[in-house]
């Protein structure tokens, strides 16, 4: 018998989960496909000596009450169960540079961030001040950054450009360093991007600063088991190979890589916008956009270290570590020498469950363009589809590997010694895991000269598909959660998303 839903989500990032969810609870009929066999897209986390490492996230901001992530968390039904650990309040980011042991702090709240960085540029204080009132500013005219209201985007924030903002703002070399140092969250480029993705990146984690117990997958957890609630279905294992279409050049439903059909009135695309042109075919669509689209620069990808820890022998911290080898890196960390990598580098590390106060592991990425694992682009390795990459792959990975633990040997001496096990993960894994366009962490480049070129509708000029995650959004938590929203207004109108969003604050005022 034809099992017809209302919607259809393909891919179960962020993005696509938050959509299916948003729109169960209005009633519809909705089904989720997953092709890999762990949803979530970027929330993924995987297991390795029993201890849970994140792919992707490894902080989440402005989810203290009253906060918009909070807010719309809590619309969505998983706030309460999340289980989350605050960060150090005054230092959730630290940043240092080369030889230099001073470690410059990312505090949290406004107030906090220019006192703790004013105690190291005691001349810069107004500047700070300015630098957080103009964050506030440009954020708050983004859209449905503050749940309802403001659904235009202001040509002028648009197109201020982040290099040009920051050397306006302070003629100190060393704060404009610092003020960019956690710039690997928009992919290391802030001398082209538009000064709005580095407000947007930065603002939710000056507002407060958390690490996911357990890993960012309880995010996708939580949200399928809301699905589930409200009587959706969610397959993993089901790939879809191509649409069905019907004579009115409408999408009647599509049909998987084993052959099995879904049919639905309207569907969602959460995969790789050039993924998605291929299974609708480019004869379908319109030459200017295909240019467009195919124009688009990836952001870098990049390649990360996990190192389980011996027990006991290194202390915990509670932040993050940006390194960069110079100060003058910060306008474009993404772009390095092969021969001095990893030249920039962030490190995470976990608490240890048995031993409280010591680390039981550390993550550290640094940037890595896709061109360096080009060799092996035609092999595929996932848990669903196990392959072997070869010989040369892994000795590959082994070599960088030991050039990051050098790396950290120069903050951490004899480091060597209390690695019990190291695991890696390269451009090629995050693209088959997450099946981002070679890899890219966050989507496409953005630039404040043509910031129109990288916005697309969610809307498509094929009637009944609609776009949503972080390929035609912004990216992270944040961004790809917003993106949602805005894909489901498109779906159900602008004026339900609001009245929905606008009683659901008046409700929790008045329960204040």
């Amino acid at each position: 018998m034809k099992k017809e839903f209302d919607i259809l989500v393909i891919g179960s990032g962020l993005g696509g989960l938050v959509s299916a969810l948003i729109l169960a609870k209005e009633g519809l009929k909705v089904c989720v496909l997953e092709k890999n066999n762990q949803y979530g897209g970027n929330l993924q986390t995987f297991s390795r000596d029993k201890l849970i490492f994140d792919t992707g996230v490894h902080y989440v901001g402005g989810l203290s009450k009253g906060q918009n992530l909070h807010q719309y968390f809590s619309y969505l039904q998983i706030i309460d169960e999340l289980q989350l650990h605050k960060m150090d309040e005054n230092s959730y980011d630290k940043i240092t540079f080369g030889e230099d042991e001073t470690e410059y702090p990312h505090a949290q709240g406004y107030e906090n961030f220019v006192e703790q960085l004013s105690k190291y540029f005691p001349a810069e204080k107004e500047n700070l001040q300015n630098y957080c009132e103009e964050i506030q500013r440009i954020c708050s005219q983004f859209p449905r950054y503050n749940l309802v209201g403001n659904n235009q985007y202001n040509e002028e924030i648009l197109h201020l450009n982040t290099k040009r903002f920051i050397e306006s703002l302070t003629t100190n070399k060393k704060l404009q360093a610092v003020l960019l140092g956690s710039n690997f969250f928009y992919a290391g480029d802030s001398e082209n991007v538009p000064f709005y993705v580095h407000a947007l990146t930065v603002n939710s984690y000056i507002q407060s600063a958390y690490k996911c117990v357990n890993g960012g997958s309880q995010i996708s957890k939580l949200l399928i088991r809301r699905l589930r609630g409200y009587g959706a279905e969610i397959h993993k294992h089901t790939e879809v190979a191509e649409f069905i279409f019907n004579e009115n050049n409408e999408i009647a439903g599509v049909k998987t890589a084993v052959g099995n059909e879904y049919f639905a009135k309207k569907f969602i695309s959460n995969i790789e916008i050039r993924s998605l042109i291929k299974l609708v075919g480019e004869e379908r669509l319109k030459k200017s956009f295909l240019n467009r689209i195919m124009s688009w620069k990836p952001v870098s990808s990049c390649f990360s270290v996990y190192l389980v820890l011996k027990p006991c022998t290194i202390k915990n911290f509670n932040y993050n570590r940006y390194h960069y080898s110079n100060k003058e890196m910060i306008w474009n960390a993404y772009r390095y020498k092969k021969e001095s990598w990893p030249e920039t580098y962030m490190l995470s590390s976990t608490q240890s469950k048995h031993y409280p106060g010591f680390a039981e592991s550390l993550t550290a990425i640094s940037y890595m363009n896709f061109e360096e694992v080009e060799e092996w682009e035609n092999t595929f390795n996932t848990v669903a589809d196990e392959h072997e990459r070869g010989m040369q792959y892994e000795k590959f990975k082994l070599e960088k590997a030991e050039k990051m633990i050098d790396a950290l040997e120069k903050k951490f001496p004899d480091l060597r010694k209390y690695i019990k096990k190291v695991y890696t993960s390269s451009p090629l894994s995050y693209r088959d895991y997450i099946g981002s366009f070679n890899g890219n962490m966050y989507g496409y480049s953005k630039s404040s000269e043509n910031p129109l070129k990288t916005m697309v509708s969610p809307r498509t000029k094929i009637d009944n598909l609609f776009l949503t995650g972080q390929s035609v959004n912004m990216h992270g938590i944040l961004g790809c959660t917003i993106g949602a929203f805005n894909t489901c207004a498109e779906i159900l109108g602008k004026e339900l998303i609001d009245n929905r969003l606008t009683q659901f604050i008046n409700k929790n005022k008045s329960e204040k």
